[in-house]
């Protein structure tokens, strides 16, 4: 066959796939996995962090079991309130626990998105949501992420699914509202976190000092409109 054919056939081809496309081959699903907590290799893509790299003495693990449906990653540790007797910071308040993804490889964009989906099961506390977003909101020169907040409750002993709107979502400052009229940008998020406090969260959930543990299976982000 001559190359001008080749490249003649080709072009039909594309041309009818073309012609086929339909509104559906333009619309992302409606539903998008960001994590899966199926695998030892999930955990790499986490990192722990605690009141105790400040003094507290509060401790965090992540790991991945079969509970008997499956793997899935349980995030569980100890809640402190006490400091380090030879702790050199000072601390507004001890007693945190969270596990944050690392920096995903450019940017999620989940504009197509309204709502972030969490599979969890756990022991009644009340959990803390955290997107992390492209640096816009503080001064240029500052280095850190902008977090957006949510709390999400997470019943005792059986798997629920906890729906959170991305609307629902507030933008804080190392754990504090800030009080803005701020809108996220869904299209530029670096990282997501899970986290838990000893203290407050919605009202009827455990709190306290002591242990904690919640199971979880996926993260995906849900278009619900």
């Amino acid at each position: 066959m001559s190359r001008f054919k080749e490249l003649w056939r080709a072009s039909i081809t594309a041309t009818k796939k073309a012609l086929t496309w339909n509104a559906e081959d333009l619309i992302p699903p409606s539903e998008k996995y960001i994590f899966r907590f199926n695998s030892m290799e999930e955990l790499k893509r986490w990192h722990l962090y605690s009141d105790s790299e400040y003094g507290g003495l509060s401790s965090a693990s992540l790991e991945i079991k079969d509970a008997g449906n499956g793997l899935s990653g349980i995030f569980s540790g100890n809640l402190a309130l006490d400091l380090a007797e030879d702790s050199k910071w000072r601390l507004n308040r001890s007693g945190f626990c969270g596990m944050r993804s690392k920096k995903f490889n450019g940017f999620i964009d989940l504009d197509a998105y309204d709502t972030l989906a969490l599979k969890i099961k756990g022991d009644g506390r009340s959990y803390i949501s955290t997107i992390y977003t492209e640096n816009w909101v503080n001064s240029p020169g500052q280095q850190e992420d902008n977090s957006w907040q949510a709390f999400v409750f997470v019943p005792k002993d059986n798997w629920y699914i906890a729906k959170i709107p991305l609307d629902q979502y507030l933008p804080t400052w190392r754990g504090n509202v800030i009080d803005a009229d701020l809108e996220m940008n869904p299209s530029r998020i670096v990282g997501m976190s899970l986290s838990v406090n000893a203290e407050g969260g919605v009202p009827g959930a455990k709190s306290g000092p002591g242990d904690f543990k919640v199971e979880i299976d996926w993260i995906k982000a849900l278009r619900t409109e």
